[in-house]
């Protein structure tokens, strides 16, 4: 426990310099958008008093040097600032609420793709160079080659259209979530097929699995129980790494399937040019992706005693 202790320190030390870059990057971000962000967010109509009162309020009349330092300040405080569009409405409250229906919609899409791919890469690798493995590496082709804006809108069609079997948009209930997890876990199931059917194969070479079927252990029991295991690693270095992807992409998916998410706030203050939601969302989709890493390399001691986490 104390060694687990230990790592996770060390490897908290390594993850603060790129969360230093991040917050510096969010924060540049308002500075270097073409314009004035104030006067865009006020419009056309608004007047010199007006555009000097909302910065003045916003501390964006302060040198940038004290900027930089207030932002540092409330990030680490919890304080994200306030909506241009909207000063009363703060941007960490607006994140919160958006921010467990991303994740839901991650986590599901995350699942839809294990469920895909692992049967699937199991299937192919057990049977190397067979019709069945073809058919595998054809449908994982597919799946890679197929954008969630084409998937998306083309699955809306066939099953909430033409068939009439699930709900096109919303978040009213599990049945809205299977559309939008099905689109966001096609594409990573697709890799995620071939991850699993290189790992099958390979690991079908080794001593050990001679051992355990020379021990009168069933076919399922040594695909499953020792293969499958050992052959993990590489699929959750691909899971912890995709999903930052999966976040990214739930912006296009949220946005297809009107999803109440972080992805579509994001979108919806880029059209307002609310630009310090957007500082939120962005360093908020950040930092979740670089804790889903830092889980991930711990994700490989409980696989397998033998790595260290440094």
């Amino acid at each position: 426990m104390q060694n687990i202790i230990l790592a996770l320190a060390k490897r908290l030390l390594f993850v603060l310099p790129v969360v230093w870059a991040v917050v510096t990057l969010v924060f540049l971000l308002i500075h270097i958008v073409p314009g004035d962000p104030v006067r865009n967010a006020l419009g056309d109509n608004a007047t010199a008093a007006q555009i000097a009162e909302l910065k003045h309020k916003l501390g964006m009349d302060l040198p940038l040097s004290t900027q930089y330092v207030n932002y540092w300040r409330g990030v680490l405080q919890g304080d994200l600032g306030v909506s241009l569009v909207n000063p009363a409405d703060h941007v960490l409250d607006k994140i919160l609420t958006r921010y467990p229906a991303t994740i839901e919609l991650a986590l599901a899409g995350l699942f839809v793709a294990v469920l895909l791919a692992v049967p699937l890469g199991v299937t192919a690798g057990t049977n190397k160079g067979k019709w069945i493995d073809n058919l595998a590496s054809v449908i994982a082709l597919l799946g890679i080659s197929t954008p969630g804006f084409v998937l998306g809108p083309l699955m809306i069609y066939v099953f909430a259209i033409k068939l009439d079997l699930l709900p096109v948009s919303g978040r009213y209930g599990w049945e809205y979530l299977i559309l939008p997890a099905v689109t966001m876990g096609a594409a990573l199931s697709a890799i995620l097929t071939r991850m699993v059917r290189s790992s099958v194969i390979e690991e079908l070479g080794e001593d050990y699995v001679r051992t355990a079927r020379a021990k009168g252990l069933s076919e399922r029991q040594v695909i499953y129980k020792h293969v499958l295991k050992n052959g993990l690693i590489p699929v959750v270095t691909v899971l912890g790494l995709q999903f930052g992807v999966l976040l990214a992409g739930a912006i296009i998916t949220e946005v297809i399937f009107s999803w109440p998410g972080l992805g579509r706030l994001t979108i919806d203050a880029i059209n307002a040019r609310d630009y310090p939601l957007v500082q939120g969302c962005i360093l908020m989709i950040a930092l979740t992706y670089i804790i889903a890493n830092l889980l991930t390399d711990f994700a490989y001691r409980l696989l397998d005693p033998r790595i260290k986490v440094e």
